[in-house]
């Protein structure tokens, strides 16, 4: 592959493809601005006609360059145009996946020095206020010579301290379904955090440690139902030889709720840490009680319901009577505004994975009283939006 460019113009020639993730490919090549050359790391869609999701993407993570230090991410350098086609160049850090050091189970002590600067890292995220939303070995960069590592991928990266998100079809939620925490597939009652980040890499140090994924699924709602619902199988019953400590380590990272998990990466950083030492002196490693250095910097509210326990219970029991049965319900819901009917009602997102069901809902305005129809309305332009992404998904409407 090969851009070639006029002498002088901005342009990048040379392009090697390294690898493909999603719908993006990696290339190296060089770059040539105002006569100066440099190796780059270019980052193009994968498709010939790229989704404006995808463009969006690459804008949106050059947009974050200013935010992003060499020390721990992979800076982008430019946006370009090159025969039609969007671009992203970064900073050649020489450095490839994480995913292409092991092929399988890593040994402790190599997995320990990897996590420690993986959480390093990510803890440098969060202190700049991103949330990165797609931790993954093919976003972490490794450097095979230096073990430095950097973080890349942050074309869905926020600067919000919290955020919800939209209980969409699977295969349309921006981010990596395979390692995404349970809030983020929008069907927690969960607003997502830097905590949501914390899952994420919970499942990247499972693969590393592993050899595996901790859940396995054939379509998008089965990994929906699996990061909410299923319990992973602990690491060291996969394996004998990996210490109980570590295995407790990235259980609690992947705890389905973000209170239960490490609340910060610098508290992972500190107990990989102290794991690191341990086997480094002793060739094993104590139990010891986590997270006693992970201290947030910031007042976290858990987003628990309290003393609605009755009221989901006799939604979900309708719920499942109609699975049941096949006979459909009614009921309404209730009170003045402001008392918190749509997060009772939106406890339902959990319950209706297994079953694969479609959520929509809709409210009574007292200022829009004398429009027909005008609670049925966004209902049923959800159920039209949820239709029209499989539609695009799967090529046909399906039951999803």
């Amino acid at each position: 592959m090969n851009f070639s460019s006029s002498p002088g113009a901005a342009g990048v020639t040379n392009l090697t493809v390294l690898w493909e993730d999603g719908d993006r490919v990696f290339c190296r090549g060089v770059s040539h601005t105002d006569g100066h050359r440099a190796a780059v790391l270019a980052v193009l869609p994968a498709a010939e006609h790229p989704t404006a999701a995808t463009l969006d993407r690459l804008a949106h993570e050059y947009e974050l360059k200013d935010a992003l230090d060499g020390a721990w991410a992979v800076r982008p350098r430019e946006l370009v145009r090159e025969h039609g086609q969007t671009v992203l160049l970064l900073e050649d850090t020489k450095s490839e996946p994480m995913d292409r050091l092991f092929g399988g189970a890593i040994e402790v002590g190599g997995f320990l020095r990897l996590a420690i600067a993986v959480a390093a890292a990510l803890t440098q995220v969060h202190r700049r206020g991103l949330i990165h939303k797609d931790i993954k070995p093919t976003n972490i960069m490794v450097n095979r010579t230096t073990g430095e590592v950097k973080l890349t991928g942050f074309g869905i990266a926020s600067r919000l301290p919290r955020e919800r998100q939209a209980p969409a079809p699977p295969e349309s939620i921006a981010g990596t379904l395979a390692y995404m925490a349970p809030e983020q597939t929008g069907r927690m009652n969960r607003s997502i955090d830097a905590r949501s980040d914390l899952y994420a890499l919970g499942v990247t140090l499972y693969q590393m440690l592993t050899g595996s994924l901790p859940f396995a699924a054939a379509d998008p709602m089965e990994w929906v139902h699996c990061h909410i619902a299923r319990k992973p199988v602990p690491p060291s019953d996969r394996l004998a030889t990996i210490p109980a400590a570590i295995s407790d380590l990235i259980l609690k990272l992947l705890a389905k709720t973000a209170e239960e998990r490490y609340q910060t990466a610098a508290g992972v950083e500190s107990d990989l840490r102290r794991c690191l030492a341990a086997w480094e002196t002793q060739n094993r490693i104590h139990a010891f009680p986590l997270g006693q250095h992970d201290t947030p910097n910031r007042l976290l509210i858990p987003e628990k319901l309290y003393g609605r326990e009755r009221e989901i219970d006799t939604l979900v029991a309708a719920f499942d009577r109609v699975v049941a049965r096949g006979n459909p319900e009614l009921i309404l819901v209730s009170g003045f505004s402001g008392i918190g009917k749509s997060s009772v009602v939106n406890e339902l997102h959990r319950v209706l994975v297994p079953p694969r069901g479609l959520f929509a809902a809709g409210k009574f305005d007292q200022y829009a009283q004398d429009i027909a129809y005008s609670t049925l309305a966004p209902a049923f332009q959800i159920l039209v939006r949820m239709f029209t992404c499989y539609r695009e998904a799967h090529g046909q409407f399906r039951q999803p």
